[in-house]
């Protein structure tokens, strides 16, 4: 079973190439509904790279006090291609639900393309796909889809944020600093 969303943000292709290897910037997403613990003394790694494996704790709530979910193992692999309007950036998240409700599934394949947006390339391009398999992927289907519509808002919401040097409401680029 799938679950996709196709969004143009309010970021550059790179900001948001970035945003995906931030843990930080993946939780607030989800945020402030869910939120993903480190289940490791070590904490979070400050960047998701390839071949990483990262143990999360999925919690309903502030990190603090919120009830537990379930435990989830992101695995990460990245690869490049191309399509009409130029590179595509795909991060992949092949991990698998370890406890909790989603850990029914068999199938965990979640994948997202960026690339700029066709004619503007302020803008991103956002492909999000989840593919979800085994014999309670129906039952949780709708519960997923829910909260992938409340993740496509949070993207369109937190996607401008993402730019290393946002532009400032007066700035004028032909004026020197003093």
């Amino acid at each position: 079973m799938r679950i996709m969303l196709k969004l143009v943000l309010d970021c550059d292709a790179d900001a948001a190439w970035r945003a995906l290897h931030s843990p930080r910037a993946v939780a607030d997403l989800y945020g402030p509904l869910l939120d993903l613990a480190p289940m490791e003394a070590a904490g979070m790694p400050t960047t998701l790279e390839p071949g990483a494996d990262v143990p999360v704790r999925m919690q309903l709530g502030i990190p603090s006090g919120g009830l537990a979910l379930g435990d989830q193992l992101i695995h990460v692999s990245e690869r490049y291609t191309k399509d009409a309007n130029g590179p595509v950036r795909v991060f992949r998240d092949s991990g698998i639900p370890l406890t909790g409700p989603l850990a029914a599934l068999d199938v965990w394949d979640h994948q997202m393309a960026v690339s700029p947006a066709p004619g503007d390339a302020t803008k991103t391009l956002w492909r999000d796909r989840l593919v979800i398999g085994g014999a309670a992927a129906p039952l949780l289907w709708p519960a997923l889809w829910a909260a992938w519509q409340w993740r496509g808002a949070r993207l369109k919401q937190l996607a401008p944020t993402w730019a290393h040097d946002p532009e400032l409401a007066g700035d004028d680029p032909g004026e020197p600093e003093v």
